[in-house]
Order: structure tokens, then C-alpha cells, then sequence
């Protein structure tokens, strides 16, 4: 077994240096973290090191997001798409095997639970399934915050072949909708430019009936995030008729949010602003493309032409903490709380 030590790392530039290096989820990033704490969250960020001291090399990090629960129960602590782990890590002058990601997983865990009362730490790894398998001490989740299932794509591929793998009404949209003279695309790059877009939000929410936060969330994820959370709008007049809103890291871009108007529908901006990002996020090197869950609605029947294939992740995985029954059995406020997760 390898010898691992954890310690929290506090600074902002090491730990998004660290995770992008590591080839790390968007959601592992500081600056979600960082929006998470502004709405009833905290966030930890600890680095795994093998061996002790601030010299030893980093094999793995993972953001560690806490909400508050009643009484003795203590908190629920969730590791979005974490942990991360160093991929094919060597230090030729201190050779050792490299940790197995049961004992990454297991190291971060010890750290909290040995540092506070946690009813659970729940982890759900950028990583396909079957390739992060986990001891005896974890339990497969009851309740997934992100869905395992998902459409990854790999932007390491050309251009005619990803058109060449989407189904023949997708490749035919795109290139219709691309050709729409009335429609332009371009980033978002202010608050009321933003505005705009979560007026086609609201719009879309009452159309297909979900749940959206307030204003000032979707605020503190274009500030907070920055540069890691771009947001592009399809326009007709001047006016958003649809929108896509990201997350990147230098591997992973991920679908945060979207929404279209009637008009945008019409016109399928959609597919040309989609194809728009596909084309923007391949052209600066990021190698995948999530499109952050299938879940069997109206949504997934259109993601699923984008491509021929699926992707299992690994999953959602809990260490039990003191109070898990109670938290299992579904306990309300914890339904509530999952609820609001999914919400992003």
C-alpha cells in the first residue's frame, strides 16, 4: 500500500494549476467551489500527496463541497466529479508504485471523517465506469447527484468525423441552421448580456417544467467561474433566442446550462450554437466534451444525436459516516437538499 498525507490547499492558483495539470473536471475548479459557498455550501480543497511533506508529489486533489445537516448528523460532503487523479504519475528519483484510486478515495475520506462528523462523503468520479474500483468500506449511492450516464465526446477526433457520427437529422440541422442568415452567434461576456439569456432560461424552465436557482446564482457562476464558465447566445435582432452555458478545464468542457425560445426553436439555433461551442472548445485543445448527463426526458433524445454512442461513468459512491441509515432511509431535508444538487 502506498503512503499517502492530505492536507487542505488554500490557494487559488495552486489548486486550479493543480487540477487543470491533472486533467481535472470543470467542476472541480475553484471557482465552483467558490460560487457553491456563496448559496449555503462550504468547500475544502485538499491535495493527496505520496508520501509527507510540501515537496512530496501530488497524486491526486478533490474539491470537497459540505452542506450543513440537523443535529447530530453533522454534514453531507460531496466531491463533484472527484477526486482527481494523477494520470501515469512517475518521479524517477523516488520510484513507488503509483496509488490505486481506492486509495486516493479512501485517504480523502479518512480526512474528513477524521476531522468532523460527516453523515457521508459522496464521491462521483470523472472516470468510466469499472476503471475506479472501490473497497469494501464504500457503498454504491442511493441517491446520484450527476448522472453516470452521459454522452462524451472525443474532440481529439476531426471535424467530419464527429458530423460523420451524429444522426443524419442532426448533421442536417446543423448545417441548415448554420446557413440561417438571421441568426449570429457570439459570446456573452456581460451581466445584462446574461440577463438576456435567463429571460430564454425562464422560458424554457415554464415550457418544460423544471426548477431553475435565482438570478443572482447564475451571476455568481459567470463571475466566480470567469473564464472557466464562457457563455455563448444565438441571436435574431439583436435578442438571444438561444443560449449555452459552460464549464471548461484544459481536458473537460461541460454543459451547465441552456435554453431556447420559440423563435429558436423555429429557426433550430440549437444545433448551430452547439455545433458552434463543439467546434470553439476543439479548436483550443480541450480533448472532451460532456454534455452532463442523459436522463431519459426530451433533452436526451436530442443529445443523443450528436453522436452513435453512450458513456458510463463510475458512478456515485458514499463512505458512510455516523447517521447514513437515517440519511438513506430519506430523510427529507436530504431529498430536498439532492433535489437542489441536481439543480447544479
Amino acid at each position: 500500500m502506498t503512503s499517502l498525507s492530505v492536507a487542505p490547499c488554500t490557494d487559488r492558483a495552486l489548486w486550479d494549476a493543480t487540477v487543470k495539470d491533472l486533467g481535472g473536471h470543470p467542476l472541480q475548479l475553484w471557482g465552483w467551489g467558490e460560487l457553491k459557498s456563496a448559496h449555503r455550501w462550504s468547500a475544502e480543497r485538499v491535495l493527496v500527496r505520496r508520501g509527507s511533506g510540501s515537496d512530496a508529489p501530488v497524486v491526486g486533489a478533490c474539491q470537497l463541497l459540505t452542506r450543513a445537516l440537523p443535529g447530530p448528523l453533522g454534514g453531507f460532503v460531496y466531491a463533484p466529479r472527484g477526486p482527481v487523479l494523477a494520470r501515469n504519475e512517475q518521479d524517477p528519483e523516488r520510484p513507488a508504485p503509483s496509488p490505486t484510486p481506492a486509495e486516493v478515495a479512501d485517504a480523502v475520506a479518512d480526512h474528513v471523517h477524521g476531522s468532523r462528523r460527516a453523515v457521508a462523503v459522496s464521491i462521483e468520479p470523472d472516470e468510466d465506469a469499472g476503471e475506479f474500483p472501490l473497497g469494501e468500506r464504500w457503498r454504491e449511492a442511493g441517491t446520484p447527484v450527476l448522472p453516470a450516464r452521459t454522452l462524451i465526446l472525443d474532440l481529439r477526433r476531426s471535424e467530419d468525423e464527429l458530423l460523420a457520427d451524429m444522426s443524419k437529422k442532426h448533421r442536417q440541422y446543423v448545417r441548415k441552421a448554420g446557413r440561417e442568415e438571421s441568426l449570429s452567434i457570439r459570446p456573452v461576456e456581460t451581466l445584462e448580456q446574461l440577463d438576456a439569456c435567463l429571460e430564454v432560461y425562464r422560458e424554457t424552465s415554464e415550457r418544460a417544467d423544471f426548477g431553475l436557482h435565482e438570478d443572482s446564482y447564475y451571476h455568481d457562476a459567470f463571475t466566480m467561474l470567469g473564464e472557466d464558465s464562457p457563455v455563448w447566445a444565438a441571436y435574431v435582432d439583436d435578442r438571444p433566442v438561444a443560449f449555452l452555458f459552460m464549464a471548461k478545464s484544459s481536458r473537460t468542457a461541460f454543459e451547465l446550462y441552456g435554453g431556447m425560445s420559440e423563435t429558436g426553436q423555429r429557426l433550430r439555433a440549437n444545433y448551430a450554437l452547439k455545433w458552434h461551442v463543439i467546434r470553439h472548445m476543439k479548436s483550443i485543445g480541450i480533448e472532451r466534451y460532456d454534455f452532463g448527463g442523459l436522463i431519459n426526458d426530451g433533452v436526451t433524445t436530442f443529445k443523443k444525436g450528436w453522436a452513435s454512442h453512450e458513456n458510463l461513468l463510475a458512478g456515485s459512491w458514499d463512505r458512510p459516516g455516523p447517521g447514513y441509515r437515517i440519511w438513506t432511509e430519506g430523510l427529507p431535508l436530504a431529498k430536498r437538499i439532492v433535489r437542489k444538487l441536481r439543480r447544479r
